[in-house]
């Protein structure tokens, strides 16, 4: 797809989900990367479920770091794989406060240091946390829908990143983070995508 197509195709979106925002609930960079490493095989609405009994408490790097890893499991357990997902929580917090003065690091290269944190959350707490988005992140939805629209013919997710980065501008990074994901949720679902109503049909290259 040609870059002026893209754009056509990120405006039309645009004008189709005004509303399409971050469906995390968050307060702080903290509570970002906590609800991203939280969100990974889970669903965003059991984490908003989950993150307010621990926010409560325990929002901040220094109050996780001195948390019982068997209370962080417990709490977190609605979200699946919550042993893993502890360990790399506690740990995040601890090398948050002792590597980076308890801030969250405000560039890629230190985020993905960070346990349990990858490029596709990476991108995510850079785009929702900072608001300087440094690429998109390419969860399952961006990922069917790149390859549905012929914006990517790659399966793995930062080769598609790096095929979305050629055609869409920076100033776009913004809409399109969120547009792919809202589109893939609410009309190219997986399962039986509503293609009679799908504003970018004639841009499919994958018609169901």
């Amino acid at each position: 797809m040609k870059k002026q197509d893209v754009i056509k195709v990120i405006q039309i979106l645009k004008n189709y989900y005004p509303d399409a925002t971050c469906s995390l609930d968050f307060e702080t960079p903290f509570q970002m990367v906590v609800a991203v490493m939280l969100s990974a095989q889970c669903t965003d609405e059991r984490v908003n479920k989950t993150t307010p009994q621990l926010f409560e408490k325990y929002g901040t790097p220094e109050a996780i770091s001195k948390m019982k890893l068997s209370e962080l499991e417990k709490i977190i357990h609605p979200c699946g794989f919550y042993k893993n997902k502890a360990k790399n929580i506690k740990e995040t917090a601890e090398i948050i406060l002792n590597e980076f003065g308890g801030k969250v690091p405000e560039n890629m290269e230190d985020l993905m240091k960070l346990p349990g944190v990858g490029r596709k959350s990476a991108n995510v707490v850079m785009l929702e946390a900072f608001n300087n988005p440094q690429g998109i992140a390419v969860d399952t939805h961006a990922k069917r829908i790149s390859n549905k629209l012929g914006l990517s013919k790659n399966t793995d997710p930062e080769k598609i990143e790096m095929d979305l980065l050629k055609v869409i501008p920076k100033e776009y990074y913004y809409d399109a983070n969120h547009l792919l994901v809202w589109h893939g949720r609410k009309t190219c679902i997986a399962r039986k995508p509503k293609c009679e109503q799908c504003p970018v049909y004639d841009y499919c290259k994958n018609r169901e």
